[in-house]
């Protein structure tokens, strides 16, 4: 297994340090960057509570993405534990 390399990920302002695979690197930040554009897009276009509202938003979104995109199911059921790896980490720094 290839050595993991610790990485800071910010998302809606907020940092997350996390170990990712060399190879994966590039597109963890792209990703990333995706997530974090799509929450100032929603939070300028709907109004709601918290930042939560809008992460949910943008995973959902995420998501259908990828499933439009015919993405075969093996990858989008690592993309579906990606996305809840992620929203553990934002639960996780988000519990008081």
């Amino acid at each position: 297994m290839a050595e993991l390399i610790p990485t800071n990920l910010v998302i809606a302002d907020r940092t997350y340090r996390v170990r990712i695979q060399p190879k994966d690197e590039e597109i963890v930040r792209r990703t990333i960057k995706t997530v974090n554009d799509k929450l100032v897009e929603y939070k300028t276009q709907f109004a709601g509570k918290d930042i939560q509202d809008y992460i949910a938003m943008v995973l959902i979104w995420l998501a259908t993405e990828q499933q439009g995109a015919g993405a075969s199911p093996v990858q989008t059921e690592a993309f579906s534990e990606q996305l809840q790896s992620l929203e553990r980490m934002i639960d996780e720094a988000l519990e008081p």
